[in-house]
């Protein structure tokens, strides 16, 4: 399991920039139609609208919105019809990108994304050119200030969770398998414990580490780029900064 990266401090204080703009509403009402779409509307035979539902209400989603989204998914109202879309490539300094797109226009989406891979300095690749580079894994983010490490500890790994990381200053990560991801989500949700994210994400197996600002700043344009596309979801990278680096972007 790779460690923590430092990109992904600046990375979820980004996210929450992103959510100030509005515009993770739209990507979140996508998600929750596509996964009504694939398993249906009941929240408890459906693992990833259960997610969904989470990670909408976590950004504070209005639950008409939510219901909607939910409907338009499981066809009981007319509804735009999404599909999943994986692009693969490398950013500036051979940094390996993953792009997840949900959209209802394929030739719209790759155009938009072909274009923020060129204009960034990148180069979009073919199918299997970066995933062999990741281990797709189960991502919960819980604020330290909610809970005692020893007592979440006990709680996740009962559910089968494989891992806490706690070198985060406000924060613990609990890894699991995807397979597993869903009971350890469910059972810190039982437990009452709040999360600040729950995903399965990309993980990368081993990182290019860019020790120079500007360097940083080029892949992170590249990034931001392509996390500006309505029809982008999540891009996930095997980027990271020194210290010396996050500190001066601090």
């Amino acid at each position: 399991m790779s460690g923590h990266s430092k990109w992904s401090t600046i990375k979820h204080r980004k996210a929450a920039q992103d959510a100030k703009r509005g515009k993770i509403f739209t990507k979140l009402i996508k998600e929750l139609t596509v996964a009504a779409r694939m398993g249906g509307s009941d929240l408890d035979s459906n693992p990833r609208l259960r997610t969904a539902v989470a990670a909408a209400k976590a950004q504070s989603m209005p639950k008409d919105n939510i219901e909607r989204a939910i409907k338009k998914g499981a066809g009981e109202m007319d509804g735009v019809s999404y599909e999943e879309i994986l692009y693969e490539g490398y950013g500036p300094h051979n940094v390996a990108l993953i792009v997840e797109a949900l959209t209802d226009n394929r030739n719209r989406t790759i155009a938009s994304v072909r274009h923020a891979f060129s204009k960034g300095g990148g180069n979009l690749g073919s199918s299997n050119s970066v995933q062999y580079m990741f281990e797709r894994i189960g991502m919960i983010r819980v604020a330290k200030s909610e809970i005692e490490e020893d007592v979440l500890t006990e709680i996740i790994l009962e559910a089968g969770a494989e891992d806490i990381q706690s070198d985060q200053a406000d924060e613990f990560r609990v890894v699991t398998s995807t397979s597993d991801f869903d009971e350890v989500r469910a059972q810190l949700e039982e437990s009452n414990v709040p999360m600040l994210s729950a995903e399965i994400i990309w993980n990368p197996q081993n990182r290019v580490e860019i020790d120079e600002p500007q360097k940083a700043q080029q892949v992170i344009k590249l990034i931001d780029m392509l996390e500006d596309d309505d029809d982008v979801q999540s891009v996930h990278s095997n980027f990271d900064i020194t210290d010396e680096v996050l500190a001066e972007m601090a």
